[in-house]
């Protein structure tokens, strides 16, 4: 199959498919109770690969400002995310040396989770979040930031201003950036000489390995290996000196970049990792030719437990409506029939419905009124945070179920 489409790092031109999920909505465009009626925009959701640098992409359908600059995620509802964060800032302090002379800035601060952490240590900090809705809530808790899109310009008028970086933070936002080159060019042009830039991402390598294809939606324009993004950066004389590999979001990478023409080298970590991306073959096709059939198991695994489930009598609800929901449940076409609804903890999302399948999303009090059998974890990466949380359903008997990447039943 062919389509019209270029790599968004280095221009080839796309035209194999790593896997198909039809059609979909944007993931994060909640629906409102009285727009349920109301017809939705759905996109081919189609990953590639591009075979000459290996990026794998989905294709931008919405511009970015329809995207972000209004998002319904808010990262301070994850007690895990928020510990991660913690022991994140606690580390960069210790390993850098930062203190009042020193600069953070954090790319895609969100409600200023990270900074405070910072702040807290008299670090002086500046946040770049472009979702103006929650831009607002970390001005409101106190934490600077400017409600625009993060690039090259943008950099240019910081340092402009003497707003040049000591450490530059970028958690979970490469995926995210449809021009790519732009987002990385303005981290080599904020970063001071000297200076240290972190990005964490999810590690394609994880993905194949895990059958995590729920990851895969409009608003994650992209996927790395550790290759990929070295030569990303590379063309932007940015090196990458260190990288940790992370359990979060089902097996993610933190790599910590310098300018190329700063001392020191690669850490042996930086070739343990190529080593291993090199020995799953990432680098030839053969790497990807399961992934649609992956899918397809997890669909028919997930749609015969919900309607053996409701053959018994058995009730179902969901736990969470993160973006990966919007992949999973369209894709396998699970409606409210099948799960009736689903809670979550951030009062941004109650009240509304899960894009294309209009499953309600409930305080997860409702649970608890209503004594459901199982509980489907749909955010699986915090499937241990949920359970600890909502361990009162087995009060009852209620188990909880996680689909991915085989479907489980927990004891």
């Amino acid at each position: 199959m062919t389509a019209q489409h270029a790599c968004r790092f280095c221009d080839e031109r796309l035209s194999r498919i790593v896997i198909d999920l039809g059609m979909s909505p944007l993931s994060n465009a909640l629906i409102e109770p009285d727009r349920a009626a109301d017809e939705e925009h759905v996109f081919p959701l189609r990953a590639y690969v591009c075979e000459r640098c290996w990026l794998v992409q989905v294709p931008a359908f919405e511009s970015r400002d329809e995207i972000f600059r209004e998002y319904s995620y808010f990262s301070s509802y994850s007690t895990t995310w928020l510990e991660h964060s913690r022991a994140y800032a606690a580390a960069a302090v210790a390993k850098l040396g930062l203190s009042q002379r020193h600069l953070v800035v954090e790319l895609a601060s969100n409600d200023g989770y990270l900074l405070k952490e910072f702040r807290a240590r008299s670090i002086p900090v500046l946040g770049i979040e472009p979702a103006r809705n929650v831009a607002r809530e970390a001005v409101a808790a106190g934490i600077p930031t400017v409600a625009e899109f993060f690039g090259a310009a943008l950099a240019r008028r910081l340092v402009s201003e003497g707003r040049s970086a000591d450490l530059i933070v970028a958690n979970n936002v490469l995926a995210h950036v449809p021009d790519v080159n732009d987002f990385v060019a303005g981290i080599a042009a904020l970063l001071k000489p000297g200076g240290t830039a972190t990005l964490e991402f999810p590690h394609l390598l994880r993905m194949l390995q895990r059958a995590e294809f729920d990851t895969i939606y409009h608003e994650h324009f992209s996927y790395f290996s550790l290759r990929t993004a070295q030569r990303i950066f590379e063309s932007h004389a940015l090196r990458v000196d260190d990288v940790e590999e992370l359990s979060t979001h089902g097996g993610s990478l933190r790599v910590w970049i310098r300018h190329a023409d700063d001392d020191a080298g690669p850490s042996a970590s930086v070739a343990a990792v190529l080593s291993d991306e090199r020995d799953a073959c990432l680098e030839t096709i053969d790497a990807y030719s399961s992934l649609q059939d992956d899918a397809a198991k997890i669909k028919r695994g997930l749609i015969d437990f919900l309607q053996e489930a409701r053959r018994a009598g058995k009730r179902v609800a969901g736990y969470g409506a993160p973006a990966k929901a919007t992949t999973l449940l369209n894709y396998c076409g699970v409606r409210a029939d099948l799960l009736p609804y689903t809670v979550d903890a951030s009062p941004h999302k109650q009240g509304r419905m899960i894009p294309g399948v209009r499953v309600p999303i409930e305080p997860p009090e409702r649970i608890f009124q209503t004594k459901p059998d199982y509980v489907l974890v749909l955010p699986w990466n915090i499937k241990d945070e949920i359970v600890d949380q909502m361990a009162g359903i087995r009060d009852w008997g209620g188990r909880f179920v996680v689909p991915i990447p085989a479907l489980e039943i927990l004891d």
